[in-house]
C-alpha cells in the first residue's frame, strides 16, 4: 500500500460515513513492523535523534550533579568547569553548554563538553567521574553515546549469554623451543620481520613479516612478552611466538617515544605538539597506561623545558625517559627531576610519594638502584664552591637518607648502578689546583655491605681521560677505556681483592686498544671491546677469567652492538641512519667466529628478543653449572647430527655442481661431434681432430696498404 495524504484520508472517511474526530486513535493497534504508510511524527523525531546518537558525539561529554545557581554565579561555575576539562584536553571553541531553566533562569545542574577528540572526551571521564568538586556535589560524567545504550536496554531482565571459554595463546609459548633459540626482530625499508637465531644451521630461521608493521620503530617489553609499535593515532602490543596478535592499542595521536616499566606492567607513551605561538616551548603530553588492560591510569602534560631537565637524549629538548621506574620488577615506583626536585610517585594510586616531592637544590640527575628502591642522586657546588656537591642515597618510601658523600672541586658527576644493585660507581670529573684542566676519579658505594663503605679509585695516569665504563653484569668486575685516541688503554677492575680485604684491585690493563666501547656478555666473564663508527668496527673478544683475546675481527662500519639475552651470540650491524652502504648485520659465537651474515638495504633495526629471569633457584643453576658435561651431552650429541646434516648438504651441494659440470660437458661434447662435418670442409677434407697430426708453421705475410709522396721544401728555401 503507499503512503496516502490526510486529506486523502478525510476524504475517504466521508465516503464511508466515518466521522474521524469520534475515533479513539490510541485504541488503534497496527500489525508489528507495519504503518500502513502513514508515517509517524515521532518515528521522524526518533530517526533524527538516532543520527544525532550515531554520528559525530562520540567526541562530547555529559558532566553531571553540578550546582544549581542562579544567572549572577553563572560564569563563575562555568569557569571553574572550563579550568577542569581544559586541563584535561582541549574543549572544542562553544563546546561547553550549561542549560538554564527558562522561568528560574537557574542552572540545571548538569552541563556537556566537546573535546577536539573522543580519545580526550574518554579520558575526561575516566578521570572526572566521582570527581569530588565540594561535599554536596561530585561528578558524574558519561559519554553523551552512552545515553543510546542505555535508551536500548529492555523492560525485562535477561540472563547473559554465556559464551565458551576459548584460551588464548600462551605469550610465554616462544621460550619452550626446544632448540632453546632466542629470536630477535629487524625493520628493513617498510618491513618488520622476526626471526629464530637459528645458529647451528648458519641462517636465520623465518617467524613473521609485516609490511608496514609500524610507522616509525618496534620495542620489545623488557621480559619480551610483547611487542611494541608505534602509529599516529597511539601504541599497540603483540603477542606470541609464531602469529603475534594484537592484544592492546593505546590511544595517544602523534606519539613519538614509547618506554615499558621493569615489570610491563604499565607504558609511557610522549608526544610534542608544536605551540601556535612560536615564541612558546612545545607542549608535552605524558601517558601512563595499564598493559593488559589498557586503561590510561595517569597524565602529564606541560611545556617541554618542564620535562627537560636530566636524561640522556629525547626529542625536541625533553630528556627521555622522562620517568624512570625504581623498585626491582614489582613497578611500585617511578620518578622524574625536576627544578630543585625530585618527584617519586607511587603506582597504587599514582600520586606523589607522602604527597609531596624530595627537595633537592639544583639536582641534575639521578638513578635508581635496578632492583631495590634505593635512589641515588647528584648536586652539584652550590654558593660560588662554599657549599660541596654531593651523592646521596634515599630510601623509598621513607626518604630516610642511607649515605651521603660530599665531593670538592666537582665539575661533573656520572652515576652507574652494577646490574644486581650491589655496587654504585660515581665517575667524577675533578678541576685542577688552576681550573685550567680536569682529572677523574671514581668513588665506590658498596651498597649491601654494612654502613655502605665507600672507595676512591684513581687511575694510574689520573690526567687520562675515560671513554667508557662499564659493570660486569652480575659480577664484581668493571672495564674502563682510558687514555687518548685513536689507541685508548683497557683496564678491569675487580671489587674483590686476593685477600679479601674489601678493596678495589686492578687485574691488568691493555695497551693501545682501538676500542671506544665495551659491551659485557649478560653472563659477565666476556667482553667485546669495540671500535665504532670512526674506528671502523674493531672487533676485540675477550675473556676475563683467563685474561686472554679470544678473537680479533672487523665489521667495517658497524654502528651497533648487541648481545643475545643468553651470552651465547653477539649481534653486529650496520643501519641506515649512519651509512648507505654494506648495511645489515652479522651473527657472531661468544668467542668471536662469524656465522652469518645478512645484507639488507635501507636497514634500520635489530633487536634481540628479551628473556625473562630464570625461574631455577641459585642452588639448581649452581648444580647445573657443576654437572654441565652430563647436560652438555645430549646437546653435543645434537650438534653432532647436526654437523653431519650439514655435511651431507655440503656433499650433496657439490654432488649437484659435479653433475652440471658433467652435463655441460656432455652437451659440448654432442654438439662437437654434430659439427664434425663441417670442421672437415673447412680443414679441406682433413678428418682428423687429433692436433698432433698438423705440423704448425709461421708463414710471414706483407701486404701494401697505401703509398703517398710528399714534396718537402729544401734548407733555407722560402
Amino acid at each position: 500500500m503507499g503512503e496516502i495524504s490526510l486529506n486523502e484520508l478525510e476524504a475517504r472517511a466521508d465516503a464511508a460515513g466515518i466521522d474521524l474526530l469520534q475515533i479513539d486513535l490510541d485504541s488503534i493497534q497496527l500489525p508489528p513492523g507495519d504503518d500502513f504508510g502513514i508515517i509517524s511524527d515521532d518515528e521522524d523525531v526518533y530517526q533524527e535523534e538516532q543520527m544525532d546518537f550515531d554520528y559525530g558525539l562520540g567526541n562530547t561529554i555529559v558532566v553531571d550533579n553540578l550546582p544549581v545557581v542562579p544567572k549572577e554565579k553563572f560564569d563563575k561555575l562555568e569557569g571553574v568547569v572550563r579550568k577542569i576539562y581544559s586541563q584535561i584536553g582541549v574543549i572544542k571553541e562553544d563546546g561547553l553548554w550549561m542549560p538554564v531553566d527558562h522561568d528560574t533562569h537557574k542552572t540545571l545542574g548538569y552541563c556537556f563538553i566537546e573535546y577536539n577528540t573522543p580519545q580526550e572526551a574518554e579520558l575526561a571521564k575516566e578521570k572526572t567521574n566521582g570527581y569530588k568538586l565540594d561535599r554536596a556535589h561530585i561528578f558524574a560524567v558519561n559519554m553523551i553515546e552512552d545515553f543510546n545504550r542505555f535508551m536500548k536496554v529492555p523492560d525485562e531482565w535477561a540472563p547473559p549469554e554465556i559464551r565458551p571459554y576459548v584460551p588464548g595463546e600462551n605469550l610465554q609459548n616462544w621460550l619452550t623451543d626446544e632448540k632453546a633459540r632466542d629470536q630477535f626482530v629487524i625493520r628493513a625499508g617498510s618491513d618488520t620481520e622476526v626471526f629464530w637465531n637459528d645458529a647451528r644451521h648458519l641462517k636465520p630461521d623465518p617467524v613473521y613479516k609485516r609490511a608496514y608493521w609500524t610507522e616509525s620503530f618496534v620495542q620489545w617489553s623488557p621480559l619480551g612478552t610483547y611487542l611494541a609499535t608505534v602509529h599516529r593515532q597511539g601504541a599497540a602490543v603483540w603477542g606470541g611466538a609464531s602469529t603475534f596478535n594484537r592484544l592492546m592499542r593505546y590511544a595517544h595521536p602523534q606519539v613519538k617515544l614509547i618506554d615499558f616499566s621493569p615489570g610491563e606492567k604499565y607504558l609511557v607513551t610522549y608526544s610534542s605538539h608544536e605551540p601556535s605561538n612560536p615564541r612558546d616551548a612545545n607542549r608535552v603530553v605524558i601517558n601512563i597506561f595499564d598493559v593488559r588492560t589498557g586503561k590510561a591510569m595517569r597524565d602529564f602534560k606541560g611545556s617541554a623545558d618542564e620535562f627537560a631537565i636530566g636524561g640522556t637524549g629525547g626529542v625536541a629538548g625533553v630528556s627521555w625517559p622522562v620517568f624512570k621506574w625504581g623498585g626491582g620488577k614489582d613497578d611500585k615506583y617511578f620518578a622524574k627531576i625536576g627544578k630543585n626536585m625530585i618527584s617519586v610517585y607511587e603506582t597504587e594510586s599514582f600520586s606523589l610519594v607522602d604527597k609531596k616531592s624530595l627537595k633537592a637544590e639544583s639536582v641534575v640527575d639521578f638513578s635508581w638502584s635496578p632492583t631495590d628502591p634505593i635512589l641515588a642522586f647528584f648536586v652539584p657546588e652550590l654558593g660560588g664552591g662554599n657549599q660541596p656537591a654531593r651523592v646521596s642515597l634515599i630510601q623509598i618510601p621513607s626518604k630516610e637518607e642511607l649515605r651521603q658523600k660530599n665531593l670538592f672541586s666537582v665539575s661533573d658527576c656520572k652515576l652507574y648502578w652494577q646490574s644486581n644493585g650491589d655496587y654504585l660507581a660515581v665517575k667524577v670529573d675533578r678541576y685542577t689546583k688552576t681550573k685550567k684542566s680536569t682529572y677523574t676519579g671514581f668513588e665506590l658505594f658498596r651498597i649491601k655491605e654494612r654502613d655502605i663503605p665507600i672507595e676512591v679509585l684513581e687511575l694510574d695516569n689520573k690526567n687520562d681521560k675515560i671513554i667508557a665504563f662499564a659493570w660486569e653484569p652480575k659480577g664484581h668486575r668493571f672495564a674502563v677505556i682510558h687514555g687518548d685516541s685513536p689507541r685508548p688503554d683497557v683496564s678491569f677492575y675487580s671489587m674483590r681483592s686476593t685477600h679479601n680485604t674489601g678493596r678495589v684491585s686492578k687485574l691488568t690493563t691493555l695497551k693501545g686498544k682501538q676500542a671506544n666501547a665495551l659491551f659485557w656478555s649478560p653472563s659477565g666473564r666476556y667482553i667485546i671491546l669495540a671500535g665504532l663508527k670512526g674506528f671502523n668496527g674493531q672487533l676485540e673478544f675477550y675473556n676475563v677469567d683467563e685474561l686472554e683475546t679470544m678473537a680479533t675481527a672487523e665489521h667495517f662500519t658497524a654502528t651497533d652492538i648487541e648481545w643475545d639475552p643468553t651470552g651465547r651470540y653477539v649481534a653486529t650491524s650496520v643501519t641506515s641512519v649512519h651509512h648507505e652502504m654494506e648495511n645489515g648485520f652479522n651473527i657472531w659465537s661468544f668467542n668471536g667466529k662469524l656465522l652469518y651474515r645478512i645484507l639488507k638495504d635501507h636497514f634500520f633495526q635489530f633487536l634481540w628478543r628479551p628473556r625473562p629471569p630464570s625461574f631455577l633457584s641459585p642452588e639448581k643453576e649452581e648444580e647445573i653449572a657443576k654437572n654441565l658435561k652430563k647436560y652438555s651431552k645430549k646437546y653435543e650429541a645434537e650438534d653432532q647430527d647436526v654437523s653431519l646434516l650439514l655435511s651431507e648438504q655440503d656433499r650433496e651441494k657439490r654432488r649437484m655442481l659435479k653433475d652440471e659440470w658433467e652435463k655441460w660437458v656432455s652437451e659440448w661434447k654432442r654438439l662437437h661431434e654434430e659439427e664434425k662435418l663441417l670442421r672437415q670442409m673447412l680443414r679441406d677434407g682433413e678428418a682428423s681432430d687429433e692436433e698432433e697430426e698438423y705440423e704448425a708453421k709461421e708463414v710471414e705475410v706483407e701486404e701494401l696498404l697505401d703509398v703517398s709522396e710528399e714534396v718537402l721544401f729544401e734548407f733555407g728555401q722560402e
